[in-house]
């Protein structure tokens, strides 16, 4: 009896907390109204991006409410009131989802109220009759629990007005699905940018310095030729190993665009060379090697999706070894029934940071995946492990 008690007040908080709303939902019928006289009048209309959002945070209250007292989450499909006021103004008379809030707005003053009425009605005779059935008979109370029946129909009310219907839901998925595009081919602009600087910055740097240094030593060798022929040999020799140096500059400046060993041995045997070079313990271990990760014998992901996957583990591997104090990792490359997943975990200190402040090389990598609608996981609790995770979508 006594915990029937309990549930009741905390069934009749809900809906007097529903009923409370229900009377701002008054209020907002009121600006609702002023709203739409304003917008008849045009010069007003900037007045309504601003109710709508108000409108919204109303029923995202009541979303949580009912959530909490039924369990189950309620919805909210939107379509962002963003750009100018022209556009806003649009996208708020042509979202579905409004006119849905509106409809259970002034339901809500209808049934918040009349339900709260009626807990209010219940609880003496239903103390009355649960004291003797319940406190003397000794029985289960019958009378108390209709109180929380009322807030259960409280809540399965405001959810079925508060669910997005089909329409909303597809438009506002669409909506984000435009906004997340937007945002990773800004990403991958920028990334781009930044690849064709470091570009420029290594043919300026590397290669382009030690191919002129090597075409004035072979013109001062010309020169010395028929005079001093000991001489002229040395600068040619040396004209020769700057010739070598700027070869190697080169294949360093193509590797950093897609390194020739994925074409020629696949992820595995690319991912492999990475960890023989890293001066790390490094263990590499492949789920499905015939199938995943471009082995002879199975098919190969994309070549954007194999580089995307190279460059993530290089980027993982050199930070641990530049940053972690680690000296062992390990490299997991799995196929997945939706692309390909790879993980490097290594026994460093840990504290990496994640977003935007986790160095250029991270958010580079974050842009690179991004751009071919993959997710970056990093995990780094102080003092280790640090295990960074990608995955890449792709058909098999």
């Amino acid at each position: 009896m006594r915990e029937t008690i309990k549930e009741a007040g905390r069934a009749t908080r809900h809906l007097a907390l529903g009923a409370a709303i229900g009377l701002l939902c008054h209020l907002m019928i009121g600006v609702a109204l002023f709203t739409g006289i304003l917008v008849l009048t045009v010069i007003g209309a900037g007045v309504l991006p601003e109710s709508v959002l108000l409108l919204r945070r109303l029923a995202g209250w009541e979303r949580r409410r009912s959530a909490a007292r039924s369990g189950l989450p309620v919805p909210e499909a939107y379509l962002p009131l963003e750009g100018p006021l022209p556009e806003r103004v649009r996208t708020a008379l042509a979202d579905p989802s409004t006119f849905g809030d509106l409809r259970w707005m002034v339901a809500q003053l209808l049934y918040g109220l009349f339900l709260m009425y009626g807990a209010l009605v219940l609880w003496v005779p239903a103390l009355l009759v649960d004291g003797v059935w319940a406190g003397l008979a000794g029985r289960a109370p019958v009378a108390l629990p209709l109180i929380g029946r009322l807030a259960d129909l409280e809540a399965d009310w405001s959810r079925m007005l508060l669910t997005p219907g089909p329409s909303a839901a597809r438009d506002a998925a669409l909506a984000a699905r435009i906004e997340q595009l937007t945002a990773t081919r800004a990403g991958a602009v920028a990334a781009h940018g930044a690849e064709l600087r470091r570009i420029e910055r290594d043919l300026h740097d590397g290669a382009q310095a030690r191919l002129v240094a090597l075409s004035m030593r072979i013109g001062l060798a010309r020169r010395a030729y028929d005079s001093d022929p000991a001489t002229a040999r040395k600068l040619l020799d040396d004209a020769q190993d700057q010739a070598e140096e700027a070869l190697a500059e080169l294949r360093h400046v193509v590797r950093g665009i897609h390194p020739p060993i994925l074409t020629d041995r696949g992820l595995t045997g690319a991912v492999r060379a990475l960890a023989a070079g890293s001066g790390l313990e490094v263990t590499v271990t492949v789920e499905s090697p015939d199938a995943a990760t471009g082995d002879a014998d199975g098919p190969r992901a994309p070549a954007a999706v194999e580089a995307a996957a190279y460059f993530a583990v290089a980027e993982a591997l050199t930070n641990a070894a530049k940053h972690s104090g680690a000296t062992r990792a390990s490299v997991l490359l799995a196929r997945t029934p939706t692309g390909l997943r790879a993980a490097v975990r290594d026994e460093g200190r840990g504290g990496a940071e994640a977003g935007e402040s986790g160095g250029s090389g991270l958010l580079g990598l974050r842009r690179r995946v991004a751009a071919l609608d993959g997710t970056v996981r990093l995990t780094s609790p102080v003092g280790g492990p640090t295990v960074i995770e990608v995955e890449l979508p792709c058909v098999w």
